[in-house]
């Protein structure tokens, strides 16, 4: 795992979480990490369990000369597209790190840029950068916190589980009782997709 891709300082790693989800928002995280940040096994929040990445956390939030996270809602997503949300979900992200940083690490193959500074994409760059781990993990929790509240309103639907993402209890929960105000406008809800009534339940 390197700690940066071009600069020593003032480097920011990006990545977002729930890109692929039914519902909920698309959730990015930017952070800069100091040169000599250390954290044993971080790594793409994917490849670790759910206790590990909440106990990653506040130590990525302490450490950080800084970091911040964005969600972008239902309704941008619908105007937008994923995309287009996941775009403006980073590059707010990067707008509220202070200070700014000098270089950036995107985590993908495909970035709009952000002002003037310049970046790089790195497919699965969560795996080989350390700011770009960091980025993964406090995407991931975040985004789940959400989830899991949610689910306490909307509990048919197994956030607290799937997170929004298309499982099989997710999407036969919508199959049976609809999509609700938190599923996303425009996406493919059921493998066939039928005419579904938006309610507020």
């Amino acid at each position: 795992m390197k700690r940066f891709f071009k600069y020593k300082e003032l480097e920011a790693g990006v990545d977002e979480a729930g890109r692929g989800c039914l519902a909920g928002p698309v959730t990015a995280a930017a952070v800069i990490l100091p040169q000599d940040f250390k954290l044993e096994g971080l790594t793409d929040s994917k490849q670790v369990s759910k206790k590990l990445r909440n106990a990653w956390r506040p130590l990525i939030e302490e450490q950080s000369l800084a970091w911040s996270v964005v969600h972008i809602w239902e309704e941008e997503i619908g105007q937008k597209n994923i995309l287009g949300a996941t775009f403006h979900a980073m590059q707010s992200a990067l707008g509220k790190l202070n200070p700014q940083p000098k270089f950036i690490c995107i985590d993908g193959n495909r970035f709009p840029g952000y002002g003037s500074i310049p970046h790089s994409c790195q497919v699965k760059g969560d795996a080989r950068f350390l700011h770009i781990a960091a980025a993964s993990i406090l995407a991931k929790t975040h985004r789940d916190e959400i989830m899991e509240k949610l689910d306490l309103d909307f509990p048919d639907y197994q956030w607290a589980k799937n997170k929004g993402y298309p499982t099989k209890a997710h999407r036969k929960a919508i199959s049976e009782i609809g999509p609700c105000k938190h599923h996303r406008p425009g996406f493919q809800l059921l493998p066939v997709q039928k005419e579904l009534p938006f309610t507020n339940i």
